[in-house]
């Protein structure tokens, strides 16, 4: 399957709500979805570091950088890390960096843009609490799906076999 948004909207317009941004695609894998966990920073990526390196099995980091891209709020060795530990994506409102080789990484990965510049590291951050993106509010246990056309979440999980 190449697209999974365009026949989730096909068959459940109405449960899902489209989180509408400049969205880009930078993981090896162009498809995911799963349990919504939220991290609200803003240039300090020291609680998505330290979530990502627990067992992510099922579930999404979405992570609300307040839109900003001045400095990257993922890297290649975080989402290395992220994959290790069985996470199926992670959404960042901001930035990210080592694009070339995040693309490599079987993980999906969607963010605003790319920056090189690091974040700095002093364990500021909210973990799973309400966050609100392009006027979506996304709440913990959530469902996200994403692909390359974009990003949608659910109160609850779709019965993906209709689309078979």
């Amino acid at each position: 399957m190449l697209d999974l948004l365009p026949d989730l909207f096909d068959h459940y317009e109405s449960q899902l709500n489209l989180i509408s941004a400049n969205w880009k695609s930078y993981g090896g894998k162009g498809i995911f979805f799963g349990e919504v966990v939220t991290v609200k920073c803003f240039e300090d990526n020291s609680k998505v570091k330290s979530i990502l390196a627990t067992p992510g099995k099922g579930k999404v980091l979405v992570v609300d950088g307040g839109g900003g891209c001045r400095r990257a709020l993922l890297g290649d060795m975080i989402a290395e890390s992220a994959a290790r530990n069985e996470w199926e994506g992670i959404v960042i409102y901001g930035a990210v960096r080592d694009v070339g080789t995040l693309a490599t990484i079987d993980i999906g990965v969607q963010a605003l843009g790319a920056n090189p510049i690091k974040t700095q590291k002093k364990d500021v951050g909210q973990v799973n609490v309400d966050i609100e993106i392009a006027s979506v509010i996304i709440k913990p246990t959530m469902m996200i799906y994403a692909d390359r056309n974009g990003i949608a979440i659910t109160e609850k999980p779709l019965d993906l076999a209709v689309l078979s």
